[in-house]
């Protein structure tokens, strides 16, 4: 399953941020971020629906995250 999600991550710097926790958290899923893209997009390979667990962390780390 592929997950796709709008965010306000503009730079490396919060990627790396993020990085340490979606891979704690999120394990088995393959996940990047367009950061060229106009919508900043974040995109999560997943065998489970985890849309709503990846939502709520993103917003509990400060940034805006929406699924597409």
């Amino acid at each position: 399953m592929v997950l796709v999600f709008k965010t306000n991550v503009n730079t490396l710097s919060k990627v790396q941020r993020i990085t340490p926790k979606l891979n704690r958290l999120f394990p088995n899923s393959k996940w990047n971020f367009d950061l060229e893209d106009c919508d900043r997009i974040l995109r999560f390979e997943s065998d489970n629906n985890i849309m709503k667990e990846i939502i709520i962390l993103m917003k509990v780390l400060g940034f805006e995250c929406e699924a597409l």
